[in-house]
């Protein structure tokens, strides 16, 4: 069935596409798709220069994003799909009034083995104990630096302080993991790394860099703004001493992993333009709006929403993420040139 005519069949009375309810969702190239990140919002406290326009920045109302319910459906059906890793982000997933009650009814689906969320940490402190207690097992924190007056220039907003009592609230907390997420630009990043570093060996946090992608709302990016992975490590080894590669805890992981040879922390590489691990990608995304992309790059969407607001079954759900995977590329293109960027930028898509 045409994936753009999902959700009439029910109303036409015509024959619904019989769905197995078990897994995995598997594409073409034999990709396992376990991983689903959810955007629950495309605001943000923050103004990222890499991420969102300073002004004139037009959100959707709340009418056009999914509701809760709609999201747990939409992960209800996936899980039986088999995704088992459910990831929220946002904009900033904290601005989301009532945020805690989605958190606790996907940590309530059985098959949901790991929730995590990604966040800018300058709501943390407010909600970092009860985000443990609700059911997030992981963290993801973005920070580009710890100077207060670059921290003001990159976001255009005064927040340091609290991102950095965000951070200590939620190693207070208790979560499973926490792992600091910072940008990688050319000119930029530099003299950022070794202080990021030894911050997260201070607090015991895993740092990981992001080499800059093609996602920036001005479209402003060039290739040669991308700091490379292997550039950062040799920084590191230059200020911390030896590192080593690790294997990493979860198989087809972005990141490569190094460990400190003194035995003081860890540090990941996420080269999504230079050296790209889309031969290993399982994931999927979910935009506040309810389109399925399978592929942050991805310049085609399956749209949910009517399925899920308008009498759509969940044999019909389990349809379009069949018709998601199974459309998915090989390969994203920008270390070949053979890219298109999409049309949204980071904060519309979900991180």
């Amino acid at each position: 069935m045409d994936p753009s005519r999902l959700g009439d069949a029910a109303h036409r009375g015509e024959e619904q596409p019989v769905v197995s309810f078990r897994g995995p969702l598997v594409d073409r190239f034999g990709r396992t798709h376990t991983d689903l990140r959810i955007s629950v919002t495309d605001r943000c406290n923050l103004r990222c220069l890499y991420c969102m326009a300073a002004e004139g920045v037009e959100f959707r109302p709340h009418s056009a994003i999914l509701s809760f319910e709609e999201i747990e459906r939409f992960v209800r059906v996936a899980a039986r799909l088999g995704i088992g890793k459910v990831r929220i982000t946002g904009g900033d997933p904290l601005v989301r009034r009532g945020v805690l009650h989605l958190v606790e009814m996907l940590a309530a689906l059985p098959e949901i083995r790991d929730l995590a969320m990604t966040t800018n940490a300058v709501l943390l402190e407010e909600y970092a104990h009860r985000l443990k207690a609700a059911g997030i097992h992981r963290l993801n924190i973005s920070l580009d630096t710890l100077d207060r007056k670059r921290f003001e220039q990159i976001t255009r907003r005064d927040e340091l302080p609290r991102v950095l009592r965000g951070i200590e609230a939620a190693c207070r907390a208790g979560f499973r993991q926490i792992k600091l997420n910072a940008l990688a630009i050319r000119g930029r990043t530099e003299k950022e790394i070794v202080p990021l570093a030894r911050f997260a060996r201070d607090y015991g946090l895993e740092l990981r860099f992001i080499e800059f992608m093609p996602l920036d709302a001005a479209r402003q990016w060039r290739s040669d703004q991308v700091l490379p992975g292997h550039e950062i490590l040799e920084i590191l080894r230059e200020n911390l001493g030896p590192i080593e590669a690790v294997v990493p805890d979860v198989p087809g992981a972005p990141a490569s992993v190094y460990r400190f040879a003194d035995g003081r922390g860890r540090v990941g590489v996420i080269a999504t333009v230079t050296e790209p691990f889309c031969d290993q990608c399982g994931r999927l995304r979910l935009t506040a709006e309810g389109k399925l992309r399978n592929c942050l790059f991805a310049t085609d969407e399956w749209d949910a929403r009517p399925l899920l607001r308008d009498g759509g079954t969940d044999d019909e759900i389990a349809q379009l993420l069949l018709a998601a995977v199974g459309a998915k590329k090989k390969a994203h293109g920008t270390d070949t040139g053979e890219f298109a960027a999409p049309e949204q930028s980071m904060h519309q898509i979900g991180g």
